[in-house]
């Protein structure tokens, strides 16, 4: 297997445009299961450096109804990585030669995952101090780490934790401005 190159760039403004483009996608391959489908991780936060990954979290009505629908990812260029280390998510990669493109993060709709990941991806963009430190980390990281996404990931973990500690509380804020 070839290592896959840990490469972070500044941030692109067509993310967005290139995460609309796959969510129309993606509507069109899960179909009626389809709920909402969000734009998450570091793309989507303006001005955040990232690895120039589309991630996207998809809510469906049933889970157990997703795995139907791998034929249809596949022939979209998707890859079946089922559960991935999260139980009850569907996880799917599409890659374009040897880099990553797009990960999907499917969940049922109202899992607490779902609600994790986009206050996560909401505080970010309410705190751009916290922002810019998780850039220069991830930035540093890949610099350190790049051809080791294990490493790099690991490298991530504690500083994203206490990020989603800090979530947690910000997010029970009526305001949510802090």
């Amino acid at each position: 297997m070839t290592p896959r190159e840990v490469r972070v760039v500044p941030h692109d403004p067509t993310w967005t445009e290139k995460f609309e483009t796959e969510a129309a996608v993606l509507r069109s391959a899960l179909g009626g299961e389809v709920l909402a489908v969000h734009h998450i991780g570091s793309t989507a936060v303006p001005d955040l450096p990232a690895k120039p990954t589309i991630d996207v979290l998809v809510e469906v009505r049933e889970i157990g109804k997703v795995d139907g629908f791998d034929g249809a990812m596949a022939e979209r260029g998707y890859e079946a990585r089922g559960e991935y280390g999260i139980p009850g998510r569907r996880f799917f990669t599409k890659d374009r030669g040897s880099r990553r493109t797009h990960n999907v993060h499917v969940f049922e709709a109202g899992t607490p995952e779902v609600e994790r990941h986009l206050v996560f991806r909401d505080y970010l963009i309410q705190h751009p101090e916290t922002a810019r430190a998780y850039g220069t980390l991830k930035r540093d990281l890949a610099k350190e780490f790049p051809t080791d996404i294990e490493a790099y990931m690991d490298g991530k973990d504690a500083f994203v934790k206490e990020i989603e500690r800090e979530v947690l509380s910000w997010n029970r804020t009526p305001d949510k401005v802090s």
